[in-house]
């Protein structure tokens, strides 16, 4: 069962053009042709709502809207908290990464700090000419002292890399979703086995 959240609740504006041909992926198709996805999209919860501990994997999807309020959600950052002491799996993908920037760790540290973590390569962010977003992941991640790790090359769009670090588990960018959400699943099993 799959709750979708969001900051403010209500709509979730998707970028089109990602579910347009070359970007649209298998998973895309999926999504399109599944109506109560599509219906929970259009009238997502909000997360002041949501008790986090109510749930098994909490993960923050991308896209380059996550960059304008992930990672200056209080409510978000005492979510990720709150569960991340809890033990619950936190997960994200491409700019959802920023959503663990306000979370901090037991110790009231920074909870990315000495993480190994992944998100959206600045060059990829370049290669996309997205830099007018207000947020990027490595930028973030390696200033609030998270272990940056990336896979880089011609066009960083291609690359792909998934990072496990304890219960947090990060993809690099949108080839990295199935990966991601398929290494949460199987630690989930493991936890519950």
């Amino acid at each position: 069962e799959v709750d979708i959240a969001s900051i403010k609740g209500g709509e979730i504006p998707i970028e089109p053009i990602g579910l347009r041909f070359p970007m649209k992926s298998h998973q895309d198709k999926r999504y399109l042709q599944d109506d109560a996805a599509k219906e929970k999209t259009k009238h997502s919860l909000i997360i002041d709502d949501i008790n986090f501990l109510d749930y098994d994997i909490i993960f923050m999807a991308g896209g380059w809207g996550a960059s304008y309020d992930l990672g200056t959600s209080e409510v978000l950052g005492n979510k990720i908290t709150e569960a991340h002491a809890n033990g619950i799996l936190l997960g994200s993908v491409c700019h959802g990464v920023l959503g663990f920037l306000m979370a901090k760790d037991t110790t009231g540290r920074p909870l990315v700090e000495g993480k190994n973590m992944t998100g959206v390569t600045d060059k990829q962010v370049e290669e996309l000419d997205i830099s007018i977003t207000p947020m990027h992941p490595e930028t973030e991640l390696t200033k609030h002292g998270a272990i940056y790790k990336s896979n880089t090359g011609f066009r960083d769009f291609f690359e792909t890399l998934t990072v496990v670090d304890g219960n947090i588990v990060t993809g690099q960018n949108q080839n990295s979703s199935g990966e991601t959400a398929q290494t949460l699943l199987k630690m989930l099993k493991s936890k519950n086995e």
